[in-house]
């Protein structure tokens, strides 16, 4: 036999060993360990992981794209645009491959939960009001958990995954930013899903608003920004229905699983892009303009602090808990219009719960006297505003002014003189970005 021709059976034969024993060992060996590995995690989390997050990847999108409503979708589209079923068959499986994630209870809690909790530690002081922590752990063990929140920076999904670790697995929708190589794997792998903020593409829409629904059905426990992206000027935005739509037009009252929203404020007395965010909304646009080399160093030069003893936090970090808004009760009280009337509850609700912190406090006062004051006139005037935040980091005026001017002096954003402290004349958009946050609440 020649050389080349035993070469080939071999090699042959090693490709049928590997496809038909191996590889399948080696899944149901790392499927097996998963599955111990959730349900320990089960029997700690408030909320368990539900199996439909745990399906595998390749059977959501199958399950996804032979749904009856994508199937009906597809047949529409084409009809619409005038292309073969199964061009637009094909159009739909590339959306729901892009949209579904492939969840790893591994990564998320051994790699995600431990990192995220480093970073909240290494570069905030967080604070958690808790005051609503009964009515959240009241929630029926049945109902779908979505938490709703304001969206003031992309520590958010860090701070977030952080303080619900032991509550349960968040899925976030996640926008085109993270789909990068080797990130969007990261993300995925953490249960997040991708979505398109600005298509305008009917059939994308549906697969994305199927998805949505059938991981809402399965018990899945989501978090969103209703908002739809970050905040530009501080305030929070109208809310955006988008993904929101999706859940409550799905949603039968009374014949299944309730679905309760969850509000969470939260706020920062320093936003990482606060002046990416302030010049984009001095241009008028939603364009960003960070650099990657930018952030890069960024985040060296604090990494090199942090090693030689010189880093200090960021000052605050906020998150508040506001109260649940069950979806059963509410479409049953707004027939007709619950969509809409959601969104503005939903909103209200969070923003009544926005953290007050130093910052934002300082910025806020000194926008009230004209951008001049003596931190004597700043404490003296916080004083009935402090007394109706219950969290103990805020008890002390002197102490709020004291840390909220550290910050802005240390950063430039305002300067201190014999006469009192001033507003730094080019820096303006950056004090009211953080007044905004909390001038709704005084």
């Amino acid at each position: 036999m020649p050389l080349w021709l035993l070469t080939l059976i071999v090699l042959f034969a090693a490709v049928t060993f590997a496809s038909h024993f191996l590889f399948p060992s080696v899944r149901w060996f790392f499927r097996r360990r998963m599955e111990r590995v959730v349900a320990r995690l089960n029997q700690r989390l408030e909320r368990p992981i539900q199996p439909f997050k745990l399906a595998r990847r390749h059977d959501m999108i199958q399950r996804l794209i032979y749904d009856p409503k994508v199937v009906q979708a597809v047949a529409d589209h084409a009809r619409h645009e005038g292309v073969p079923e199964n061009v637009a068959f094909e159009e739909a499986k590339r959306y729901a491959r892009e949209i579904v994630p492939s969840f790893s209870a591994t990564a998320y809690f051994s790699v995600a939960i431990r990192l995220a909790r480093w970073l909240a530690r290494a570069l905030y002081t967080v604070h958690l009001d808790e005051s609503n922590d009964a009515a959240l752990r009241a929630i029926d063990g049945d109902a779908t958990v979505i938490f709703v929140m304001n969206h003031r920076s992309n520590m958010d999904y860090v701070l977030v995954t952080y303080l619900v670790a032991d509550r349960s697995a968040l899925s976030y929708a996640v926008g085109e930013w993270a789909r990068v190589w080797p990130l969007s794997a990261l993300i995925r792998a953490m249960g997040a899903f991708f979505i398109r903020r600005t298509s305008r593409n009917t059939l994308y829409r549906r697969v994305l608003a199927r998805y949505v629904q059938l991981a809402t059905r399965g018990g899945v426990t989501q978090a969103i920004f209703p908002e739809g992206g970050l905040s530009l000027d501080g305030s929070m935005g109208p809310a955006k229905l988008g993904l929101l739509s999706y859940i409550v037009a799905d949603f039968e009252p009374g014949t299944g699983a309730d679905v309760v929203f969850v509000p969470v404020a939260l706020n920062y007395d320093r936003v990482l892009e606060d002046r990416v965010l302030t010049d984009a909304a001095k241009s008028g646009t939603r364009r960003f303009r960070a650099s990657v080399l930018g952030w890069a160093w960024f985040t060296i030069r604090y990494a090199w602090r942090r090693m030689t003893g010189r880093a200090v936090r960021f000052g605050h970090a906020g998150v508040g808990f506001g109260a649940p808004l069950s979806l059963n009760e509410f479409v049953a009280a707004h027939k007709g219009e619950a969509i809409t009337g959601a969104g503005e509850e939903l909103r209200r609700r969070v923003m009544a719960v926005i953290p007050v912190l130093p910052v934002p406090m300082v910025a806020w006062l000194l926008l009230r006297h004209g951008g001049t004051a003596t931190r004597a006139a700043l404490a003296k005037e916080a004083v009935p505003y402090l007394q109706r935040i219950s969290h103990p980091a805020m008890n002390d005026p002197a102490k709020v002014v004291d840390d909220g001017l550290a910050s802005l002096l240390a950063r430039r954003i305002v300067r201190e003189g014999p006469d009192g402290v001033h507003a730094e004349p080019d820096s303006a958009e950056l004090l009211t970005y953080y007044a905004n946050s909390v001038t709704h609440l005084f």
